[in-house]
């Protein structure tokens, strides 16, 4: 949720964040009205309960000829205090869900619009020259790394089996990400996949995109969509020491998504399916760190491409496409032959304080007073990245050329 101090200070800029994100300013105007009136509320009950514990000493020490008159005075302003209470619990519920309904407040520069709006940054490296490329699926088809059609038979639409070098490349992919994060100084971790509400809502899931997790209803358990989700409810509820520079973890976990929505879209091959793997970045740092840390985390992932000899680009995701939690997103998208088209293989999201003011992470400023803390998140690699990897470095006998960075993990140097 977005810090009160920016709506009371400056609730234009929340405005044009809204207006940018192409959500509705004047669910603004609501929050600061919920603001008001709730802290009207809190005020008056405050008053009212301050008043009643006076009276209350007062009938200890009445006399006899007054007792009944603060008597009855205790006894009304017990009924005043109750209906304070009521009006002030009703209050802070309108007041939290105006909160809730508001996206963080965007970083300025981050582009307006939607889907389509984005900005090009960067773009590294030059399309291969292919005649004919075959697609993923039926290069994974043809070396024996892939198998949709008993993925389908086994759990439905969108599932699938990385079979023999597939599950290879794959594990070398996530390895390669692991040694590349470890040795940056992040902590690896393998969180588990089962979330409560409070933590899939508190990272911002549950919102517009709430039909695309996986809930287990009798356990009242979500399956994530991604480690971010463990990762930022890590530390919920703690006051985080950052004295010496960001909290970095590497999560590794499966992931899970309904792709509701997409039917229709990218339905061939493993380009959107509902189960996948993921080697995540999460950061936890101090607000005014968090730009700098957002460079560094798309500076990791380009790391990542590079040892992976893809063509990509870098956008400035537009402000529409963000989902709630993030300020602002840069995407890392590959170069994929058949589609002609670049498409994303990463994000890094800066989520400023928006995850954590939910979540009641905190860390001591220099005075050593609790303040809110920020976080990022970022891919590392994917599954589906094993798209980019085999259409980019297909040959023309039907092999593929494994990326020398892989080979070790692999154990071969062509895929055929």
């Amino acid at each position: 949720m977005i810090d009160l101090k920016v709506l009371r200070e400056d609730p234009e800029r929340v405005r044009r964040s809204q207006i940018s994100r192409g959500e509705d300013p004047a669910l603004v105007d609501v929050l600061l009205s919920a603001d008001a009136e709730r802290r009207a509320a809190i005020a008056s009950a405050d008053t009212l309960r301050a008043e009643q514990k006076t009276v209350s000493a007062q009938v200890k020490a009445a006399t006899p000829e007054d007792r009944p008159a603060v008597l009855a005075r205790a006894k009304d302003l017990a009924a005043q205090v109750k209906a304070s209470e009521a009006a002030r619990d009703e209050a802070e519920a309108a007041f939290n869900a105006a909160h809730l309904a508001i996206g963080n407040v965007i970083v300025d520069g981050v582009p307006a619009g939607g889907e389509d709006d984005f900005a090009v940054l960067d773009t590294v490296g030059t399309p291969p020259s292919l005649e004919s490329p075959k697609d993923h699926l039926d290069l994974g088809e043809s070396l024996g790394l892939l198998d949709m059609e008993r993925g389908a038979k086994v759990s439905g639409s969108r599932f699938y089996f990385l079979t023999g070098r597939g599950a290879l490349l794959q594990l070398g992919l996530l390895q390669l990400a692991v040694r590349m994060a470890t040795e940056a100084g992040f902590t690896l971790m393998i969180p588990p996949v089962l979330v409560k509400p409070e933590v899939m809502g508190g990272t911002g899931f549950l919102g517009a995109h709430a039909d695309e997790i996986y809930h287990l209803p009798d356990d009242d358990l979500y399956l994530v969509g991604t480690s971010e989700v463990p990762l930022a409810g890590y530390h919920a509820k703690e006051i985080l020491d950052l004295s010496d520079g960001p909290l970095r973890y590497a999560g590794w976990s499966s992931c899970f998504r309904r792709e509701a929505g997409s039917y229709g879209k990218d339905t061939r091959g493993i380009i959107r399916v509902h189960q996948f793997d993921k080697v995540e970045a999460f950061v936890y740092c101090k607000p005014e760190d968090a730009e700098a840390e957002h460079q560094r985390l798309l500076g990791w992932q380009r790391q990542m491409l590079a040892a992976i000899e893809v063509p990509y680009r870098v956008i400035d995701v537009a402000a529409g496409d963000l989902g709630s939690s993030a300020a602002r997103k840069f995407d890392c998208e590959a170069w994929v032959p058949t589609q002609g088209a670049y498409r994303e293989l990463t994000s890094t999201s800066n989520c400023t304080t928006f995850q954590a003011r939910r979540l009641g992470t905190r860390y001591r400023d220099q005075n050593g007073k609790p303040q809110t803390a920020a976080t990022l998140n970022g891919t590392l690699a994917t599954t589906r990245w094993l798209v980019a990897i085999l259409e980019n470095h297909q040959q023309p006998d039907g092999t593929v050329r494994v990326p020398a960075a892989l080979v070790p993990y692999v154990g071969t140097e062509v895929l055929g």
